[in-house]
Parts: C-alpha cells; sequence; structure tokens
C-alpha cells in the first residue's frame, strides 16, 4: 500500500510536501486576488507544462506537477486535476466549463474489511480542441479524441471517439460531427 510507511521521517516528509504544494499552488496562486500571468508563472515553476495563450481561472486544484495543458486553451473557475496518480494531458484549443473533475487515481479493490485497497491510478489525455462542459467528471484512464464535446455533468468513464458530443451518466455517444 502506498501509504503505510513504515518510517515516520518520510512519512512527515509527505505531509510537508503536500502543505507546500497546497499552500503556494492552490492557496496563493488559485487566489483570485492574482494576476494571471503571475498564477501561470507559478504553475510553471511547480513543474506543470503551460502552453502559450493557456489561461487558468482562479480556485483551481492540482494535486500534483504532472499536467500538459496545451497552446491557447481555457480552464474555467473551480477544477480539479486530481492527477495524484497519473498525469493529465490536454491539447491545444481546448476549453474546459467550470468545476470539471478530472481524476487519474482510485483504488483496487481489498478484502471484505476494507473494500479501498491499495492506490492506483491511469493517465487522462483529451485531444486538441475539446470543449468539456461544466459539472463534468473524466475519470481514470480515459482519452478524449480531438474535438470531440463532452456535456454538463457527464461522467466519461470510457474512451471517446474524435469529433462526437457525449453526454450522460456514464457519457455515450450522442451524435458524431463533421471534422470541420
Amino acid at each position: 500500500m502506498r501509504y503505510a510507511i513504515i518510517d515516520p521521517m518520510f512519512k512527515h516528509q509527505i505531509t510537508l510536501r503536500r502543505m507546500w504544494r497546497d499552500l503556494i499552488i492552490n492557496s496563493l496562486a488559485a487566489s483570485p486576488l492574482l494576476l494571471a500571468r503571475l498564477r501561470r508563472s507559478i504553475y510553471r515553476a511547480y513543474g506543470m507544462n503551460l502552453g502559450i495563450g493557456t489561461f487558468i481561472s482562479p480556485r483551481c486544484f492540482f494535486g500534483n506537477y504532472q499536467l500538459s495543458i496545451g497552446d491557447g486553451c481555457f480552464v474555467n473557475y473551480d477544477c480539479v486535476f486530481d492527477n495524484h496518480e497519473g498525469p493529465i494531458t490536454i491539447g491545444t484549443g481546448c476549453t474546459i466549463a467550470m468545476q470539471v473533475f478530472f481524476c487519474t487515481s482510485t483504488h483496487q479493490i481489498g478484502v471484505q474489511s476494507c473494500r479501498a485497497g491499495a492506490v492506483t491510478g491511469k493517465p487522462i489525455i483529451v485531444g486538441n480542441g475539446c470543449w468539456i462542459g461544466a459539472r463534468a467528471m473524466i475519470l481514470p484512464g480515459v482519452e478524449i479524441g480531438s474535438g470531440t464535446i463532452v456535456g454538463a455533468g457527464s461522467v466519461v468513464t470510457k474512451n471517446c471517439e474524435p469529433n462526437c458530443i457525449y453526454g450522460g451518466t456514464p457519457a455515450r455517444l450522442i451524435r458524431k460531427l463533421s471534422a470541420e
């Protein structure tokens, strides 16, 4: 199990690292009082790969630095990038609406006394030109094809084809779009 660390000094270091991340990245940089240019600089200094012209709104949460967002993307308020267990890659020209939740981590099924077993994770990939609607949830291991729209409130549990509209819980193909 990943967090069952016997060495108390190592456990203490993990806690301090998370506290530092939350203080700088998820509090200071996420503040609406901070200029967008400074916010982007802090995120880049933390190790995030942010493209040219990418705008990240205040009050977003980042679980790790393993994030790559392409050029010309827009990330709205209150998005959660729970990338503790795997990277999140977002292509160019994407629009991420408010309160979208990207989750790369899950648990293996444990024993009867504790069904949430060891933590595991899988990466999330969002292709170029995608639009992810408000409060959508993208689960571990999902790849969303370029030019795809994910409807508001959808829960994406499986890969999505390029140039399509997906919606619902779980998200399903609603219709195909032209590639133009």
